[in-house]
């Protein structure tokens, strides 16, 4: 504009290095774990097998401190431009289709294993052919296949899935809470959903220890497909609770520092559409992968 006045309600972003740094990080990332997986650099006397041997961590932990960068002053940038008055109501609303979209978008990834899982789960008879082996044909004869030992579902599976069901309660009136006004219980409220998400991943750890110490998915092709996808799903899943519950103790940080109104709080609410998700998730997996064919 010739006047420099703002005569629309749209906000128009400032040259930020975050998405060419966010970049950056997920490619270190990406290869740091094909790194400690694999390796690229077989011989340990080259130079570069410090860095691109099999095992080696510093590729990875490079790309998780800039992952950690970028969110970090990604999301401070964001908040900056709310307190200076940018989120005008037709921004918030691009905001909102944002988040849906982005919620859309990580529904198809489940959607995708879950494809994946009843293939396998409804029509495993289909795989032994006569150009299998005929070890690996009996091991699909049944699903779970032979040599996995299921996961006892109303165990530590179903307190998790209590975890999570009580942690979107909490969730819930936290944010009711904060939309009556009521600072003190929407603390309260925020504060646990936060605790409840990280031993909701205690617990997953200490399933994986006595799965992987037990040996609950080996002894043949089948078997270690089929611990190929539960690892998959439930780890994947896990690193959503992750995201959520550092997603929520922003907020509840956030929160305490007085950002949200019972007006303004759309950081919170994204983050509990976000945390709403990962609960429905949970329990079409506890239902399936625990329940129906464990």
């Amino acid at each position: 504009m010739a006047d420099g006045a703002v005569k629309h309600d749209y906000h128009l972003v400032e040259p930020s290095p975050w998405p060419l740094l966010g970049s950056i990080a997920l490619f270190f990332l990406a290869i740091g774990f094909v790194v400690l997986m694999k390796g690229f650099v077989l011989d340990d006397k080259s130079p570069l097998f410090f860095f691109l041997g099999q095992g080696k961590p510093w590729l990875s932990l490079l790309g998780f401190v800039l992952v950690g960068w970028t969110m970090i002053g990604w999301w401070g940038d964001v908040v900056k431009e709310s307190h200076k008055g940018d989120h005008t109501p037709v921004v918030e609303l691009g905001l909102r289709y944002g988040m849906i979209l982005f919620i859309a978008s990580e529904v198809m990834f489940f959607v995708g294993w879950f494809w994946f899982f009843f293939d396998i789960g409804l029509f495993h008879e289909l795989r032994t052919t006569e150009f299998l082996d005929e070890n690996v044909q009996a091991s699909w004869k049944t699903f779970p296949p032979q040599g996995v030992e299921p996961v006892h579902a109303f165990g530590l599976p179903l307190i998790n899935t209590l975890i999570l069901l009580l942690s979107g309660t909490t969730v819930t009136w936290a944010h009711h809470a904060l939309q009556t006004g009521n600072r003190r219980e929407a603390d309260l409220g925020l504060m646990l959903t936060v605790l409840l998400g990280f031993v909701f991943l205690g617990v997953q750890g200490y399933e994986y220890y006595h799965i992987l110490h037990e040996n609950y998915f080996y002894g043949n092709p089948a078997a270690e497909a089929y611990g190929s996808g539960f690892f998959m799903a439930t780890g994947f899943h896990g690193a959503h609770v992750l995201i959520g519950a550092v997603f929520l103790l922003v907020c509840w940080l956030r929160l305490k520092a007085g950002h949200f109104s019972p007006q303004k709080h759309f950081g919170f609410e994204a983050a509990a559409w976000y945390w709403h998700f990962v609960d429905v998730v949970w329990l079409f997996l506890f239902a399936f992968v625990y329940v129906l064919f464990g």
